[in-house]
């Protein structure tokens, strides 16, 4: 069955009294996958933090599977909302296995619950992300792609309603950026949840994604499925470029053009 999870009413977000988003109309259902592309300074993290309550829209209401987040907190918050931060995790003294259990907490009324059922989650996440031979490792000995695998191995540990991810390929490797995030896709129809995915990659987000928005720098947006919206003059007006659109029988390529 599929739910509306996220809804947006004439939502305003401005930084430093620059109005980055104008009256954003949006809804993201179940099992969808949206990617929010734009160039820098177009509002992609400023949205994701306001989507997640680390800042607050400057007007308009957003809701969580019909309620409003104002009123949302805490766990229950942490239960709906899980956010992939683009500086990844910080560096904590505690091991790999330690770090995605850590996902777990908003379910549970203390933090560390010896609960079956949790393992489970936790070595499936991490043998899901090639992290099982470094469950014990201390994370401040992790490689730069190894703790972002880690940072997306605790979301999924988490198992939020909708997953909010900021340039989640950051310190990837080419086989982890497509491997990991279809893997973490996969998820959602398992949860009954969504996706969100700032990237600058157009050609990542167009294999992730189903849908995206596009933001114009203005304040004003594009939004709909990727077959209707990644076209040439929509992305060249965006990126303030010549954007080139390439089809194969399979694929669809984009790459900047003089």
């Amino acid at each position: 069955m599929v739910v509306t999870l996220l809804k947006t009413r004439n939502l305003d977000i401005s930084v430093a009294q620059r109005k980055l988003i104008h009256q954003l109309e949006l809804e993201i259902d179940s099992g969808t996958s949206w990617a929010l592309l734009g160039r820098n300074g177009t509002g992609k993290t400023s949205l994701l933090h306001t989507l997640a309550k680390l800042m607050p829209a400057a007007a308009g209401e957003i809701y969580l599977e019909g309620e409003s987040l104002a009123k949302l907190e805490g766990k229950p918050l942490a239960r709906r909302i899980g956010l992939l931060f683009q500086q990844g995790l910080p560096a904590m003294p505690k091991t790999v296995f330690e770090t995605a259990m850590l996902g777990r907490y908003p379910h549970h009324q203390s933090l560390w619950k010896d609960d079956p059922e949790d393992i489970t989650v936790v070595e499936n996440a991490l043998r899901d992300f090639d992290l099982a031979h470094l469950s014990a490792r201390s994370i401040q000995t992790l490689s730069g792609g190894e703790a972002q695998r880690l940072a997306l191995a605790q979301l999924v540990t988490q198992a939020p309603s909708l997953y909010l991810l900021d340039e989640p390929s950051n310190h990837l490797d080419l086989a982890h950026q497509l491997k990991g995030l279809q893997r973490l896709k996969s998820k959602l129809t398992s949860h009954r949840a969504a996706l969100v995915m700032a990237s600058h990659d157009i050609n990542l987000a167009s294999q992730i994604c189903d849908h995206v928005l596009l933001l114009m720098g203005d304040g004003n947006y594009l939004a709909g499925p990727m077959s209707e919206i990644l076209q040439e003059d929509n992305l060249s007006e965006a990126f303030g470029c010549r954007i080139r659109r390439v089809e194969s029988e399979k694929e669809v390529f984009f790459f900047p053009s003089t």
